[in-house]
């Protein structure tokens, strides 16, 4: 699919010196050549010089008109996914790849319609119907050039209601669809935790929050008006580094300025967290944020320690006070690279269970869907192993004592900030009584506790006097 639109702003930026993107045919001569899919064997200078090692998947493509750069292509599974995202600046010199904001826009949609296509690799008429349904969901997906939802797998719902042009002069064109029926609003907050936990005096232990607020409006309408609030507990941190959705009408100013980056004081914008907005016809997120939340919702100390032939291992965790002791699951992960199988083992556990996985060096601890009333639970273990194989796991940064505990969780109607919908914040400017629907949830996310008798990788180490 070729965008006018995305031209004329790249000759705007480029003048004379822009490449055009040749004709289809021509294009993809020169991207098998770039790929290496076609002419393997020989040298070719412009693809196979020194100075034209590639390790990224955006490629320069040689055409008639000169190199066509960047080109974002990948072949996966036998098919090719390409674009050319647009350079909103000057190409020469060459900008960074990071400052290139099309990048990770191609990139999402790419795999997006990736997601949406190779289920269907292995059925030929599957993947040509599919295929050809690709250009009219990208009407809905990417209507200008800028990709609005690259989700392309949610689109696929509502083919039938795709419109290439929006009848209402008024409709947005994210709102590429119609809704008949009772107006319903879904919304749930998904926060994930990050965690590296060392037990050490001299390396400071980190977490992250990172929440998204996930939306689905079903109303009718071209252009509906919508208002949702988040609401934080009175002695919360406040929410940073929001980021919102491009329906979003407007905001306050200093909502959109209150950054991580800078130490918490006073002044910090901590609300109200109102957003205005038009919704998109399907599902989308409606703004992400942070938050330095005081502490992690698990405690924990893991030391590992080698004795002749056997390894001596004990696990410690604690649920804090002001977390809802409520999971739907939640379990430790304890793996052994670099050791061979599991031979033999004896444990004991104060709560919960512990399965083996001998062949893949693992332990799992599963604690279940409550802490004990006491909120500590610990595990003890002597373990040998046998002859390390091929088949068996290796890791590059787990060698010697260096190794971790990783927690799997899911709190289920919480969340670590205390961000919440007030479902009679939500207000609907449409005729009809709305059905609003609130969820939240917290979930782990690279939720590590490092072995405590050992170095670990630092993600911080204050310097020593």
């Amino acid at each position: 699919r070729r965008y006018p639109t995305v031209e004329l702003r790249a000759e705007a930026f480029n003048g004379s010196t822009r490449v055009p993107i040749p004709s289809d045919s021509a294009f993809l001569k020169a991207l098998l050549l770039e790929l290496r899919l076609v002419d393997e064997h020989l040298f070719v200078e412009q693809r196979d010089t020194c100075t034209r090692i590639n390790h990224s998947c955006v490629h320069s493509v040689s055409t008639g008109a000169g190199e066509l750069w960047p080109v974002l292509a990948f072949h996966k599974s036998g098919l090719i996914y390409a674009c050319v995202p647009l350079v909103e600046g000057s190409l020469e010199p060459r900008p960074p790849l990071l400052t290139v904001r099309g990048l990770s826009q191609g990139l999402a949609l790419l795999l997006g319609i990736m997601d949406y296509v190779s289920p269907s690799r292995k059925n030929e008429a599957e993947l040509s119907a599919k295929v050809g349904q690709l250009r009219t969901l990208l009407v809905q997906a990417c209507p200008l050039g800028t990709p609005l939802n690259t989700n392309i797998r949610s689109l696929n719902g509502s083919f039938e209601d795709i419109q290439e042009m929006p009848a209402d002069k008024e409709q947005p064109a994210w709102r590429s669809s119609t809704y008949k029926g009772k107006p319903q609003v879904n919304v749930c907050i998904t926060e994930k935790v990050k965690c590296m936990q060392y037990d050490q005096r001299d390396v400071v232990d980190t977490w992250q929050v990172y929440g998204a607020v996930n939306c689905k409006c079903d109303i009718e309408g071209s252009a509906p008006s919508v208002a949702l609030s988040l609401t934080l507990p009175s002695n919360a941190p406040p929410l940073q580094d929001i980021v919102v959705h491009h329906c979003v009408t407007s905001v306050h100013p200093a909502m959109l300025l209150s950054t991580s980056a800078e130490p918490l004081h006073d002044s910090v914008y901590n609300g109200p967290y109102k957003f205005p907005f038009i919704p998109p016809s399907d599902s989308f997120d409606l703004c992400y944020y942070t938050s330095q939340v005081p502490v992690p919702p698990i405690l924990g100390c893991y030391q590992l320690v080698e004795e002749g032939s056997q390894i001596k291992i004990t696990v410690n965790l604690k649920l804090h006070e002001s977390i809802k002791n409520s999971f739907e699951y939640c379990e430790a992960r304890i793996p052994f690279f670099n050791r061979g199988p599991i031979a033999q083992l004896e444990y004991k556990v104060s709560y919960g269970q512990l399965d083996l996985f001998r062949e893949k060096s693992l332990l799992v601890w599963v604690i279940g869907q409550k802490f004990p009333k006491s909120l500590e639970v610990s595990l003890t273990g002597t373990l040998s192993f046998g002859t390390v194989g091929k088949e068996h796991p290796t890791d590059y940064v787990c060698t010697g004592n260096t190794a971790y505990v990783k927690l799997y969780f899911r709190i289920p109607d919480f969340t670590l900030t205390g961000c919440y919908v007030d479902q009679h914040s939500v207000q609907i400017f449409v005729p009809g009584k709305p059905k609003i629907t609130a969820s939240r949830e917290l979930i782990s996310s690279d939720y590590y506790i490092w072995n405590s008798k050992a170095p670990a990788p630092m993600v911080f180490k204050p310097l020593l006097d």
